[in-house]
């Protein structure tokens, strides 16, 4: 007879969800940027890398890992006869961008609070990528809103004033909102969408007849690299998850993180629990701040646009994809090592960051 379940399989497949995603994001293998980054020796067993394709997961406005975890939100605000999601990002939120595709699909009205976490304004900032679609979509955009307040508050993963005065303004016309944090992170449901991408990686690895004992990820808001530790250490079988951090401010992204995981992992199965030593966080590539790209960020963008075509955002997979280069190139990731590079989407903010790139032409960026 077959082994019975684990626990948190069980929870979690009775938890909703609704079906805003293709089915299982696809696996590429990345042979041009292993070779790049990890060339063949005559002794040493090559690392391989792979990508997990979170940026195209969902048929809605490029989809994402926000897409991964709203499913979880957006049944659990139809659950409540919610009528309107309520969010905050900053002006090239992807966040705000998948909020507003999903309340789209699900007849909801999306009202979202877009303040400047970025320390930059290049041309059309405001105007072009995530800020643009949330707009073609329908959805409420209020820009700088929080200056109504006293002055916004600036970029942080924690929760805002103005989203607060959002809900009571829909509340005040008739409406039901649902609050919905920066990232659909800090939300008791919001670690749950990568804890099923976690086994949605495994079944996969099945298939390909692959083990995955490193995974690497972007790490903001906390609640997909939360997801994914608490997927890991429920399976039991050793894999490492290693975040990147791209927030600018890791001590509070590590608290984050910690608290998601350990959260969902009771909500999964009160006997889960999640040690110190599974929550990795490298705090080495975020630039300094926020939003703005460095050095290392966009050799890491051009590198692995020009060996595998795979296109990266400056804000979140730019800095995870530099981080990435840099465990292979130093062995922290060693030899004989199968890499899985999760990659969350975010490049329709590309538009905005035109600037960055105008001077770049085909030279060698290895």
């Amino acid at each position: 007879m077959a082994d019975p379940e684990p626990t948190y399989l069980n929870t979690l497949r009775l938890i909703p969800k609704l079906p805003f995603l293709f089915g299982p994001s696809p696996i590429q293998a990345l042979p041009r940027l292993t070779r790049a980054i990890s060339p063949p020796t005559s002794c040493d067993p090559r690392i391989t890398i792979h990508a997990k394709r979170e940026d195209c997961n969902s048929p809605l406005a490029y989809g994402g890992n926000k897409v991964r975890k709203l499913v979880y939100l957006v049944a659990d605000a139809q659950a409540h006869a919610c009528t309107a999601l309520v969010s905050v990002g900053g002006i090239q939120s992807n966040h705000t961008r998948a909020v507003t595709a999903v309340a789209a699909a699900a007849g909801l009205q999306a009202v979202t609070v877009q303040e400047r976490w970025v320390p930059i304004d290049p041309p059309l900032y405001a105007q072009t990528g995530n800020i643009l679609l949330s707009r073609l979509m329908g959805g409420d955009v209020r820009v700088g809103i929080g200056e109504e307040g006293g002055g916004e508050e600036g970029f942080g993963i924690g929760h805002k004033e103005a989203t607060r005065r959002v809900c009571r303004e829909v509340e005040e016309k008739g409406g039901k909102p649902y609050y919905i944090p920066a990232g659909a992170s800090d939300h008791e449901l919001g670690g749950l969408g990568f804890v099923d991408c976690m086994v949605e990686i495994a079944g996969q690895e099945r298939e390909l007849g692959i083990f995955f004992d490193t995974v690497i990820v972007c790490s903001v808001t906390g609640s997909s690299h939360a997801g994914l530790i608490v997927g890991a250490v429920a399976e039991g079988r050793g894999r490492k998850v290693i975040g990147i951090d791209a927030s600018g401010k890791p001590e509070e992204t590590k608290e984050q993180v910690t608290r998601i995981a350990r959260n969902t992992a009771k909500l999964l199965d009160p006997d889960l629990e999640i040690p110190d030593s599974a929550i990795i966080l490298d705090d080495r590539f975020h630039e300094g701040v926020y939003g703005v790209p460095g050095p290392s960020t966009i050799k890491a963008m051009q590198l692995a646009a020009r060996t595998d075509a795979v296109i990266t955002d400056p804000v979140y997979e730019g800095k995870s994809m530099a981080g990435m280069i840099q465990l292979i190139r130093e062995g922290t990731i060693g030899p004989g090592s199968n890499v899985l590079y999760v990659h969350l989407g975010g490049q329709p903010a590309l538009n905005a960051y035109s600037s960055y790139f105008e001077t770049e032409s085909a030279k060698d960026v290895q």
